[in-house]
């Protein structure tokens, strides 16, 4: 039986109302989880106010080894 295991990062936004991403950062970080083995799964955002982003979540995922 497949068994994984779940990672989930936060990442802030900035800006004035919110909603900017640092994308250097963000793509830095899934690279980094890539190159463990872990796959992104699930993108979203959080709301502040009047549609502006506060959080960006991102959920990962990787097969564990098997005992």
């Amino acid at each position: 039986m497949l068994q994984w295991e779940y990672r989930t990062l936060e990442f802030s936004t900035t800006g004035f109302a919110g909603g900017l991403l640092d994308i250097t950062a963000f793509n830095e970080a899934l690279n980094g989880y890539g190159r463990e083995g872990w796959e992104l799964v699930n993108c979203f955002d959080t709301n502040q106010s009047q549609g502006a982003s506060r959080k960006v979540i991102a959920v990962l995922k990787r097969q564990t080894l098997q005992n």
